[in-house]
């Protein structure tokens, strides 16, 4: 239980730590991760206009119907994709990537590879934005 408040304090401490950085340095829009142990989901945020641009979920029916689950590396890639293509699609060509508090690797690495390989200006390969 100690390990688990521990790990929990940390985690949000890193949150704070990323999001305001990003928020404050940035220009850019927002592109911001939600993790969970079954799904994932993305949004790019204009944080001046206070507006979605574009947002792409393991929830959606589109992706269950091909998908067999969304708590993977597979399905983060899928999504990282998908946020890539509706982002430029939206006119947005260079973002912001907000990772809350999740570590870069796994399935947020995934995805931040895989909307990059779509064609998403996040910033160099393997570093944090």
């Amino acid at each position: 239980m100690r390990k688990q408040l521990r790990l929990n304090k940390q985690r949000r401490t890193r949150k704070f730590r990323v999001s305001n950085a990003v928020k404050k340095v940035s220009s850019r829009p927002r592109m911001c991760v939600f993790r969970s142990s079954r799904h994932i989901s993305v949004q790019v945020v204009d944080d001046l206009a206070a507006k979605t641009l574009a947002s792409a979920s393991t929830y959606e029916k589109d992706f269950r119907a091909s998908n067999k689950t969304g708590g993977n590396v597979e399905a983060a890639a899928v999504i990282g994709k998908l946020i890539g293509e509706r982002a430029l699609a939206a006119g947005v060509t260079a973002v912001a990537f907000d990772r809350k508090g999740y570590k870069y690797h796994g399935r947020v690495k995934a995805l931040a590879d895989a909307a990059r390989d779509a064609g998403l200006d996040i910033g160099a390969k393997g570093s944090e934005e």
